[in-house]
């Protein structure tokens, strides 16, 4: 069987928003090589790998520079694709063996809710030059691994700025996310999130970013439940919700097309 690759906008329920992730599904395991090859053709910010594995789905993702360990926008294209194309899957947890261990994926009601870990993290110093790469001055930071989250104090500054990516690029921090209270109702707080390091200058919809704004907001806003709005241009809506070690994102997702490798 040739490998069949699928684009799926992510996180929206209307095509041309959220964010785009190419999802292939193989028969077999590929080599890494090729994998990497046909990430850097789809030029999306991650890319999935789909194959069954003994009890579940093996699941990796790349860039267009290289596999990273986890993506959560990439992994609810990938879980998508599996129950449009087999209904009946959509009875029990799809179970994706990953670089981040087993994860979890059930259909909700029309939605795909995804089991994440959580992770824990530290606040930190830092100096001035991240304040003018980022275009404000934060009121709070924390790092988990190679997330850095900045808080601002005022949704506006998430919303209008305009990052200095090249100088994101130099600080010693892979993936930076930057987030702020929301003055919306409708949501808790909106974040953005910005990893050129990993061929990312923006990424419009970042699931895996959750895993730490999840718990930072819980401790803020004393709940464990959120409405969540990523404010890319693209942007999207996830409705996520913080359940011990673990996080719980749900969201929509619209397969924009199917195609065959033929290489």
């Amino acid at each position: 069987m040739r490998p069949i690759l699928y684009q799926v906008d992510a996180f929206t329920a209307e095509p041309f928003k959220g964010n785009p992730a190419g999802v292939c599904l193989l028969s077999h395991k590929a080599h890494v090589g090729w994998m990497k090859g046909v990430a850097r053709e789809m030029n999306l910010s991650e890319t999935a790998f789909v194959s069954p594995g003994r009890g579940g789905w093996r699941l990796r993702w790349f860039t267009p520079k290289q596999e990273v360990n986890l993506c959560g926008h990439a992994t609810l294209a990938a879980a998508k694709v599996l129950f449009d194309r087999e209904p009946a899957l959509r009875n029990e947890p799809i179970c994706f063996k990953t670089l981040s261990g087993d994860l979890l994926a059930r259909w909700v009601d029309g939605e795909i809710e995804l089991d994440f870990p959580a992770m824990t993290y530290r606040r930190f110093s830092y100096e001035s030059h991240v304040d003018r790469a980022l275009g404000f001055r934060p009121c709070d930071a924390v790092f988990s691994g190679n997330y850095y989250l900045f808080e601002a104090e005022d949704e506006t500054l998430i919303r209008k700025i305009t990052p200095d990516i090249a100088a994101i690029e130099k600080l010693p921090m892979p993936e930076v996310i930057i987030t702020a209270r929301s003055q919306d109702p409708a949501f808790d707080f909106v974040s953005r999130f910005f990893a050129p390091q990993l061929g990312i200058p923006e990424d419009p919809v970042t699931g895996s970013a959750h895993c730490l704004l999840a718990p930072f907001w819980a401790e803020k806003l004393k709940k464990n439940a959120f409405s969540a709005y990523q404010a890319s241009p693209r942007g999207g809506m996830l409705h996520v919700r913080l359940e011990g070690a673990r996080v719980m994102i749900r969201g929509s997702a619209v397969i924009i097309f199917e195609g065959e490798l033929r290489v």
